[in-house]
């Protein structure tokens, strides 16, 4: 009886370490590539500045994708035109998460007036999205970040606006 119960464990153990050792992983990088576009809005322009990117992948958790403190005018990122903000080798696995950390030199021109753009201070801590995208090794991705302005922009009503940021993230 004691021997086949060490028999048992024994071919348990081989047969776990067997199909441990085929198991594929999927192991090396692929290239992240993140930009920024928007639809149209009835504004002169929509000012925002952009000062972070991160992403959150199941390997290594938050990583910071290099950019420049940039301010761009969403109106100008339309039909074709978009700004790259940074890229980044990144394992291969999934990419769960981006992050979008925008400063306080936001502006909104109407009628030729420029007005400042408050956000809440969630908002300035970044904006999060969720993204569940698996990505393979050796393969170069295009996040697209599409910055909805006109539905962004809210008109409090007294002369003061307030930067909502209506984002929807893409892989093209």
């Amino acid at each position: 009886m004691k021997t086949n119960l060490i028999l048992s464990v024994l071919l348990i153990a081989f047969a776990t370490v067997i199909i441990n050792g085929c198991k594929k992983e999927e192991t090396g990088t692929a290239t992240l590539i993140v930009h920024l576009v928007d639809t149209p809005a009835t504004y002169d322009a929509v000012h925002v500045e952009v000062i972070g990117v991160e992403v959150h992948t199941n390997t290594n958790g938050w990583m910071i994708i290099p950019v420049t403190d940039t301010i761009y005018d969403l109106l100008q990122l339309q039909d074709s035109a978009n700004a790259v903000l940074g890229s980044l080798v990144i394992p291969a696995g999934t990419l769960s998460q981006v992050r979008l950390i925008l400063g306080t030199h936001n502006t909104v021109t109407v009628s030729s007036v420029v007005y400042p753009l408050s956000l809440s201070s969630q908002d300035e801590s970044g904006l999060k999205l969720n993204i569940h995208q698996e990505l393979s090794a050796n393969t170069v991705y295009r996040l697209v970040l599409d910055f909805n302005a006109a539905q962004s922009v809210i008109d409090n009503g007294n002369g003061t606006y307030r930067l909502k940021p209506v984002i929807k993230a893409s892989f093209q």
